[in-house]
This record gives structure tokens, sequence and C-alpha cells, in this order.
């Protein structure tokens, strides 16, 4: 069957409407810190990159590892495609279409998740929020190491009889509902909270206020993070801070894509044993062999004891 990534049309949109809201926040709404040029050219110049390698590497990865797997996985046998377990594969009728979109919905919270849990996947997500800014623009400000293992979480998919072609399809229509949550001028939204990942939603989960760090890693649902306790409604009395702890404090994109394996290598210096090495680069962020830095649930966990302990010293 021959289809179409929707992402070939979608980036068009994407700088056409990055364009609309910079023209509207500067004159209409006259929200001056929206958009800075310096952070906007960064951010672009890392979309462009991304679109590059995606065409050049992710492309090809994509079409190796899941046509590979899915012929391995779903031989010919007499002519029809079957799975290894015994059944057909999967066709192109509608309801796998739906299927196959909640197994990719399923995966990304997982895949996003990870890379916010494990301090390797971090150094690569940390370039999407290590602006200050939260806008359209940050939404192509995308890394460019996580296309070389983004595949291998979704691989799975194919491997138990999706068509390959359908499950590209649905990681581009996820990737242009996850650039346009990159809004502020899109408040709540009633009854849709309660089933769809929103912007204000994605707004808690670029921010550095410690009570939203770790939120909403869901694609199109917020089930998953409902589920899985990472889900978090947006609090309009507090004042959102965006970025990151870590920021690279540069507008140079090659610092902006490296400064965390720069950070990661030179706490692996800090000491010898090599399960602290590890541990560096493959636990949470913020992990220290000494307690000199605090993961996010360490520092989520001394804020809850100081309350505790200061509520029993007013107690008595």
């Amino acid at each position: 069957m021959d289809i179409t990534n929707p992402l070939v049309y979608g980036v068009p949109c994407f700088l056409g409407l990055i364009a609309l809201e910079l023209s509207y926040s500067k004159v209409l709404d006259d929200n001056k810190s929206l958009y800075h040029w310096k952070d906007l050219i960064s951010s672009v110049s890392l979309g462009v990159g991304s679109a590059i390698l995606g065409a050049l590497i992710k492309t090809v990865s994509i079409v190796v590892i899941f046509n590979f797997a899915y012929d391995l996985f779903n031989p010919m046998v007499n002519g029809v495609r079957t799975n290894i377990m015994g059944y057909e594969s999967f066709g192109y009728v509608w309801y796998i279409w739906v299927i196959c979109m909640l197994l990719d919905d399923f995966t990304y919270y997982w895949f996003h998740r990870q890379n916010h849990m494990v301090r390797f996947f971090w150094a690569a997500h940390i370039v999407h929020h290590s602006s200050d800014n939260f806008n359209l623009g940050t939404a192509v400000r995308n890394g460019w190491f996580t296309i070389f293992y983004k595949p291998l979480f979704y691989v799975w998919i194919v491997m138990i009889g999706f068509p390959p072609e359908m499950l590209v399809v649905c990681l581009g229509i996820e990737a242009l509902w996850q650039f346009q949550l990159h809004t502020q001028y899109i408040k709540k939204m009633g009854f849709i909270e309660k089933i769809l990942n929103t912007h204000t939603m994605h707004q808690v989960h670029h921010a550095r206020n410690l009570e939203y760090m770790d939120k909403n890693h869901g694609g199109f649902l917020n089930v998953f993070d409902r589920i899985f306790g990472t889900w978090k409604e947006l609090d309009e009395s507090i004042d959102i801070e965006y970025g990151v702890s870590t920021p690279p404090n540069s507008y140079n994109i090659f610092v902006i894509l490296t400064h965390e394996y720069k950070n990661i290598w030179e706490d692996m210096k800090k000491s010898k044993n090599w399960y602290h090495k590890w541990m560096y680069v493959f636990g949470p962020p913020g992990w220290s062999h000494d307690g000199s830095t605090l993961t996010v649930k360490q520092m989520r966990r001394q804020l809850a004891n100081e309350a505790q302990n200061e509520k029993l010293k007013n107690a008595s």
C-alpha cells in the first residue's frame, strides 16, 4: 500500500504557524516576551537540522529496522503474511488503524517518559526542553540524537503484525499533534481535558517548577499519565518557569546539542566506582553518589519531609 508520511505536508505548516504566532504576539497581542529572536533562531536551526538528519538517517533506519522486523516476524506463508504466533498479520481495515494509533500512543508515553528518567536519553531530549520560552518555535527545537534509538521503542508494533507503513503514518500524526501543543494561546478545554493531552498539560510538562517536573508525558491521550501516576493539571495560580535546571546557557546549537553529554562526562570523573559511573550515565537525571545533586523524586521527598517537620514543630 502506497502511503505518504503526513509530516511531508506538516513541515511547511509548522513554519507558517510559527510565523503567524510570532506576528500575533508582537503586533496584536503585544506579548513581547513570548518569542526571543536568538532563541527562535536556535530552535528553528535545530528543527531544520533534525529534519535533514531525519531524511538522511531516520527514514533509512526506520525502513531498515521496521521492514526487517516485519519480514522476520511476519513471513509469507502460502502467499499470506502470517505472524510467527500463528495468526494472519494485520491489514488496513479502519479499526486496525485505530488500534495501531493507540499502540503508538502507548509507546510514545513510555519512550517520552524514559527520555526523562534515563540520563543518557535525557541528554538527547534536554535539547527540546532547554529553551526558557514556550511557543510553537520551541516545538521544532528537537534533539538530533533521539533519531538513533527512537525506532527501537516502536519496533515491537510491527513485530506483532502491523504494517511498517501504517506505523510510520501513526508516528507522523503523533508528531503533528505534539507540534500544536506548544502554544499558550489555547486555554483549558473543558471535558476534552479528561481524555486528550492538551496545551495546558504540555505547559506543565515544559515547566521547571518542582511540582510540575516529569509530568504529562502523553502523546494524544492523557490516560497513560493518569494510569501510571504522572498526570498533573495546570494550576493557574502558579507562575510557570520554563526550561531546565541545567541549561546550556548558549544559543549555539552545538552547545545546546551536547552540553548534557559534557555534564555526564564531568560527573563520571567524580568517582572511581564503576557503579557510580554507570548511574551517572543511565540513572535518573540529578542522581549523585554523594548527594551533591538530587533527582526530582529526592527533591520532592526532601520538600515533603521539611514540610512534615515544620508541621510537627508548629504542633508542639
